[in-house]
């Protein structure tokens, strides 16, 4: 185990004097290589052995690869990479000073303006560029203000999910969580980001998520597996950038509802952070698809599949107890005060973004040249040079975490559990640090962790024990 650094930035030199390496691995033959790289990626391999046989075959934690999307139909992207799979090297993603964030959020390949608005949504702006100080600062705002109504909205969305789930059950063997999870999703947070009602539009209220699903769906196939049969998969949906026209109308009825419905927070945008109507119109949609909808999608179903999990058995009933211990069974002691008390079910949380990150892959671009540690090594990196990290890999890091293969309840609580939470990354940063207009953090940290917390605690107040399987959910004994 590496000591645990309690502050400072995480790629601050070690005092040792460490041996500068050359970067191990190569790009291969032009075309060839990026494309043997891909294939591997998303067929032969899949990601996470992808990057650990390549780390096994060079014997280090930072090497040179490829990987997707690649030429010859994916425009002009550079597919060459340094990855970066241990937590020391890892953390310098996060050095602004050594590094930039201009469109690199899902790698050397960015997905069209077009379905921003044909403008650069703040994910894919620097921290340099001033109007990225803008519209994060609009965005903490808007956090800041709804965390008056997130509870109690929350925990009415969770109700009405929830009794969907139920009277599914009651007619069948199982309820599928995604339909209504994503519907649970979107209602939520346009509710509480944008202070606007999908109810007042039947088509957004019965579409909205559908639209904002095939939006990012759309957008992003060239970098994501969909679990379509192969070769089809390579030749059909990673081999080419797929056209807005696609999914246009839906998102201009988004646009439209976000203009007609969320009225006092683009008034806002613009007489208090001097943003355009459009860019605000375009970020908040960015921020409530991408974000919030998108990065919820991916990290409640895993969530949920943990509590439901055979493998994880009597983690129900100690979530259960401390639930019920701190706040009973009674929904109005739910508040953000009173799950940071559940110190089970805060490293219950911690412990799915560290197996499973709801953003799988983490990318910077070397602002100037620098030399960059690894646990036992320095290598040197050029200006320019896109660094990839895979976090799911990153975060099983064994000179970090004990038996880092292992989901283990018990791991960020006390004082070593919290030390530990400067070496958890999910959210472009550790989970230690605070998001500002000066790095690249996500804003919502902090309330997605609470959120998750108050969603594991409602769940334990309404129910004696639930089983999560397969993407559905099994059966439910309500609380006695």
């Amino acid at each position: 185990m590496i000591p645990i650094m309690s502050s400072g930035p995480l790629s601050t030199p070690a005092p040792v004097t460490l041996p500068v390496h050359t970067i191990p691995g190569s790009y291969g033959l032009p075309l060839l290589g990026p494309i043997a790289d891909r294939l591997d990626y998303f067929w032969f391999q899949k990601p996470e052995n992808f990057f650990t046989k390549r780390m096994e075959k060079h014997k280090s934690t930072v090497f040179r690869t490829n990987v997707p999307p690649c030429f010859p139909f994916v425009g002009s992207v550079n597919p060459n990479v340094v990855a970066v799979l241990d937590v020391k090297s890892f953390s310098h993603l996060f050095d602004m000073e050594i590094v930039e964030k201009a469109n690199v959020l899902v790698g050397d390949f960015m997905p069209s303006v077009v379905y921003t608005g044909d403008m650069r949504v703040c994910a894919y702006l620097d921290t340099s560029e001033p109007k990225h100080a803008q519209i994060k600062n609009f965005s903490l705002d808007i956090l800041k203000r709804s965390s008056k109504t997130w509870v109690p909205t929350l925990l009415k969305e969770l109700d009405t999910m929830f009794t969907t789930f139920e009277a599914d059950l009651s007619k069948s063997k199982e309820a599928s969580l995604l339909p209504a999870l994503q519907k649970f999703l979107f209602n939520f947070f346009s509710l509480t980001l944008l202070g606007a009602d999908p109810s007042v539009s039947p088509e957004i209220a019965n579409s909205g998520y559908i639209f904002l699903d095939s939006w990012l769906a759309i957008q992003l196939a060239p970098t994501v597996s969909i679990g379509v049969l192969q070769p089809l998969e390579e030749i059909l949906v990673h081999s080419f950038a797929y056209p807005f026209f696609l999914v246009k109308g839906n998102y201009e009825k988004l646009v439209q509802f976000v203009k007609n419905e969320a009225k006092e927070v683009l008034n806002r945008a613009q007489t208090e952070f001097q943003l355009t109507e459009q860019e605000a119109i375009h970020n908040l949609l960015f921020i409530l698809g991408f974000n919030a909808f998108g990065g919820f999608t991916i990290f409640l179903p895993t969530l949920l599949g943990n509590l439901g999990d055979e493998k994880n058995a009597g983690m129900q009933e100690k979530l259960r107890k401390e639930v019920r211990d701190r706040v009973g069974v009674n929904p109005e002691n739910l508040s953000f005060e009173s799950v940071k008390e559940m110190e089970l079910v805060q490293s219950f949380v911690y412990e799915t973004l560290r197996l499973s990150p709801p953003v799988p892959s983490q990318y910077a671009r070397a602002r100037k040249d620098f030399k960059l540690s690894s646990h036992d090594s320095v290598y040197e990196i050029k200006k320019g040079e896109l660094l990839c990290g895979y976090q799911p890999l990153v975060m099983k890091d064994p000179k970090v975490f004990d038996e880092p293969e292992k989901f283990l309840l018990e791991r960020f609580t006390k004082e070593k559990g919290e030390e530990l939470l400067n070496y958890l990354f999910w959210s472009n940063g550790p989970q230690t640090g605070r998001p500002t207009e000066s790095n690249k953090q996500c804003s919502a940290k902090d309330i997605v962790t609470l959120t998750a917390s108050l969603i594991v605690a409602y769940i334990f107040q309404k129910y004696d024990s639930v089983s999560f399987s397969s993407g559905s959910l099994r059966s439910v004994k309500k609380a006695s």
